[in-house]
């Protein structure tokens, strides 16, 4: 795991020499990297874009920004990753009685889904020999975070992978990432 990337998501110095906080985020990074058990699934689909909206396998998605993103793509990745609910519980463990180490368990895990979803985003480059556009999660500008309950619908994502959604729209476990990726044909 990347330590500076770490450092980055507690907000604090990437260059800091700080023996207390490197001994923190080192204790982090190896407690959520027991802890974690990293799942990902993913499909692909046709899509069609218009100005305000996309639609992927037959499901319409209003946002002009995901609509601006994917512009040109025929078709899209729809998939989701978790670490899994043992990081969950490991920081909420933590958060009961030491906040910093719970605070850089946080940035680690953070730090972790995101390894994770670059870890597919290259597999998929490589498996099907494409050129990807940047992620988009519900919840990002325009695209409301209620439009979850559609991605889901598409992938079989609480089956294969664990993830459920609360009322609010909320992953559980927390540390989870939904997102659709354009694919751009080289």
């Amino acid at each position: 795991m990347d330590k500076k990337e770490v450092l980055r998501y507690l907000r604090t110095n990437t260059k800091t020499e700080n023996s207390h906080i490197l001994s923190l985020v080192d204790g982090a990074i190896k407690s959520v990297e027991e802890a974690a058990q990293p799942k990902t699934i993913y499909r692909i689909f046709d899509c069609t874009v218009n100005d305000s909206s996309v639609t992927v396998g037959g499901v319409e998605f209003k946002s002009k920004r995901l609509a601006d993103n994917m512009r040109g793509c025929k078709r899209a990745v729809v998939f989701g990753a978790t670490l899994g609910l043992g990081v969950d519980r490991l920081i909420k463990t933590s958060s009961a009685t030491d906040m910093a180490k719970a605070m850089a368990q946080q940035a680690a895990a953070a730090t972790l889904i995101e390894e994770v979803c670059d870890c597919l985003e290259n597999d998929i480059k490589k498996q099907y020999g494409v050129s990807l556009r940047r992620r988009y999660s519900p919840g990002y500008f325009d695209l409301d975070v209620t439009e979850q309950r559609k991605l889901f619908s598409l992938v079989d994502i609480t089956k294969r992978i664990g993830i459920t959604l609360a009322d609010s729209c909320q992953m559980m476990p927390s540390k989870s990432v939904t997102a659709f990726i354009g694919i751009e044909e080289k």
